[in-house]
C-alpha cells in the first residue's frame, strides 16, 4: 500500500459515553405516534424480516448448561456454512456485539484507524478503551495503524472492498465484520482464506432473522480465538442459541430460497424508493440507503403510517430502509410514501 498519512474527520473527537443511537427501538415512536396505525412494520434494521424457523426444541436445552458437544457441534456448522479453512479457529459469542466490545480489551493502547463512516459501535468501543481512533476515508488512508478496521459491505452504504485488497492490509490487526456478508459470493469473505493478522466477524442473527438469539462467531488465528474464549468465559452462548444456530446454519435449502426471495424483493424496494422521489444510493441484501431532498417529512410520513425507518442526526440527507415481509407490508410502504401500488 502507498505510504498515505491517516486521514480523519470531525468522527475523531471523543464520543459521549453513552449508548449509541440505532434501530429497533419502537417504543418512543409508539408514543410520539399514539394515533398510528398497528402492528407497526419496523424497516429500521437490517434484519431479515422473514425468520427462520425454529421448530421444537428440546427440554434439556433450556434445564441444562450448554454442553461441549452442542458448541462442538454448532462451530462445525458454522465453520462448513462460512467457509473456514486453513489454521483459522471459529469462537460463537452471545452476538458479535459482545466481540466489537471485547477486542478491544485485548489489544495494548493503539492507533486505531476505522475506514468509514460505517456502524459506530466500532468507534464507540476502541475509543473508550483509551485507543487513538481515527476515521479513514479508506484503506489507502489507513497506513501506521495498528488496528485497521473494516465493515465490509459496509453499514450503511454497501461498499465492498474486495477480498485481495483486504489482504493487502499490513497493520498488526486487521477486524473485518461481515455482518452482512452471507448472501454474496463466498470468495468476497475473508473466512476461507484468514490472512494471520485478521479476524473476522460473523453476524447469525440478521441473515436468519433471529437477532433475539444473540449469537455470533469470531474467525481468527488459534492464539487470538483462545483469548477470546477466554475472555468470554464459560457458557457464553445459551442452550438454545446453540441448538437454534446449529439447526440453521446446516439448512442449505433455506438459505438458498431465502437469497432469492431477499434479491427479489430488493429490487421490488429499489422501484418503489425511486418512485417515491429517493435516490437509491446502496446497501446490502437486506437493506437500501437512499438519498432525500426532504428526509423529515418522508420520516414523519411513514410513522404517522406506523412504519419506522433508519435516518441519520449526522447524515441529514439519508435513509435507510430494511425490506417489507410480504406484499401487505410493500403496500403499507407504498401507501405512506404515496406511491401506485402497480408501481
Amino acid at each position: 500500500m502507498a505510504d498515505v498519512p491517516i486521514m480523519t474527520t470531525a468522527a475523531e473527537k471523543p464520543i459521549e459515553q453513552g449508548p449509541l443511537e440505532h434501530g429497533g427501538d419502537l417504543e418512543a415512536l409508539r408514543h410520539r405516534y399514539p394515533e398510528a396505525p398497528r402492528p407497526w412494520i419496523d424497516l429500521s434494521t437490517g434484519i431479515n424480516p422473514v425468520p427462520y424457523s425454529v421448530g421444537d426444541l428440546p427440554a434439556e436445552v433450556w434445564s441444562r448448561l450448554p454442553s461441549r458437544a452442542a458448541e462442538g457441534a454448532l462451530l462445525a456448522a458454522a465453520a462448513r456454512r462460512y467457509g473456514v479453512g486453513g489454521d483459522a479457529a471459529i469462537v460463537a459469542a452471545p452476538g458479535t456485539q459482545a466481540l466489537i466490545q471485547l477486542l478491544p480489551r485485548l489489544r495494548p493502547r493503539s492507533k486505531v484507524a476505522i475506514v468509514g463512516r460505517t456502524y459506530a459501535e466500532h468507534e464507540f468501543c476502541w475509543r473508550r478503551e483509551g485507543h487513538a481512533v481515527c476515521v479513514a476515508t479508506g484503506l489507502a488512508a489507513t497506513d501506521g495503524a495498528d488496528v485497521v478496521v473494516i465493515v465490509n459491505p459496509d453499514n450503511p452504504t454497501g461498499r465492498l472492498v474486495p477480498a485481495d485488497a483486504l489482504r493487502a492490509v499490513k497493520a498488526p490487526l486487521l477486524v473485518v465484520d461481515e455482518a452482512f456478508i452471507d448472501l454474496l459470493p463466498a470468495r468476497a469473505s475473508l473466512a476461507g482464506g484468514l490472512p494471520g493478522n485478521t479476524v473476522v466477524l460473523r453476524s447469525f442473527g440478521k441473515t436468519y432473522g433471529l437477532a433475539g438469539v444473540r449469537l455470533g462467531f469470531a474467525i481468527a488465528s488459534p492464539d487470538l480465538a483462545e483469548r477470546l474464549r477466554g475472555a468470554l468465559g464459560p457458557w457464553a452462548v445459551s442452550g438454545p442459541a446453540l441448538e437454534i444456530g446449529r439447526r440453521a446454519l446446516a439448512d442449505d435449502s433455506w438459505l438458498d430460497a431465502t437469497a432469492r426471495r431477499l434479491a427479489a424483493d430488493g429490487e421490488k424496494l429499489d422501484t418503489l424508493l425511486r418512485a417515491a422521489g429517493c435516490t437509491v444510493l446502496g446497501g446490502t441484501t437486506l437493506f437500501r440507503l437512499a438519498e432525500h431532498g426532504e428526509v423529515l417529512r418522508v420520516a414523519d410520513a411513514l410513522a404517522r403510517h406506523g412504519i419506522h425507518i433508519r435516518t441519520f442526526t449526522d447524515r441529514p440527507t439519508l435513509l435507510r430502509f430494511g425490506l417489507p415481509a410480504n406484499d401487505e407490508e410493500f403496500a403499507r410502504l407504498a401507501g405512506a410514501l404515496q406511491v401506485p401500488q402497480n408501481v
